[in-house]
């Protein structure tokens, strides 16, 4: 957690924490849900998204959710995302952490900016924690089957997060694939609520890109203690 064009979307629609592209090694509390949603706004087109996860048995995150795109004079495009992750080793304060997810997102639709809609995608997060979570860093690494192309490529990600303290966090991050160029995307968290609401922004767009690959966005986090 956390879509958009054929060169993007690839990479992990179900991203770390709202607003990371890269996902972390960290799961949804054991015994709960939380919710990320947001909106993606594009010189020509724009998208809405929400994207549940629930952490039932401790070690296994699952992520259904599913966005609505619209450009222009089209019609407006619904795709839908299902994912799996779990952990080899859990992400710690001054220490590392590992994990492994596969998903899929279906419906293609292009639409400009970060989506590869419509994929069968796997990656490993890895996470590191420095400074008592003053920074930490994500990185990941994965692989795409391209379902219009039946081509394959390799994905990767690298994040970082500056907490300034209890209720804002500075993000930044790049990530991409093989196949084009990257793209970009750095903003902040406001955590309304610590360890319940969060809101967030950022802007983004791809290197050496037009302006109409170029966004704002906006989300909102809920992440209960416990629900089950």
């Amino acid at each position: 957690m956390a879509l958009l064009t054929p060169s993007l979307l690839a990479i992990a629609p179900a991203r770390a924490a709202r607003p990371f592209v890269t996902d972390d090694a960290r799961l949804t509390t054991a015994g709960s849900c939380q919710l990320e949603s947001w909106v993606r706004a594009y010189r020509q087109s724009n998208e809405l998204w929400a994207l549940p996860a629930c952490n039932p048995w401790g070690n296994l995150e699952l992520t259904f959710g599913g966005g609505l795109a619209h450009a222009g004079h089209a019609d407006s495009t619904n795709d839908y995302v299902l994912q799996l992750k779990t952990l080899a080793r859990p992400l710690r304060t001054n220490d590392w952490g590992i994990g492994f997810a596969i998903g899929t997102i279906r419906h293609p639709q292009v639409n400009p900016g970060p989506n590869l809609l419509g994929n069968t995608y796997a990656y490993i997060p890895f996470s590191a924690s420095f400074a008592d979570d003053l920074l930490v860093v994500h990185a990941n690494v994965g692989w795409l089957r391209d379902k219009a192309t039946n081509s394959q490529q390799m994905t990767w990600g690298l994040g970082s997060e500056i907490n300034l303290n209890p209720r804002w966090t500075l993000v930044a991050e790049s990530f991409g694939s093989d196949n084009g160029n990257a793209w970009w995307q750095t903003g902040a968290r406001y955590h309304l609520k610590p360890g319940l609401w969060q809101l967030d922004s950022t802007v983004g767009r791809q290197y050496g890109g037009t302006s109409d690959t170029q966004w704002l966005s906006f989300g909102l986090r809920f992440t209960p203690d416990s629900l089950f």
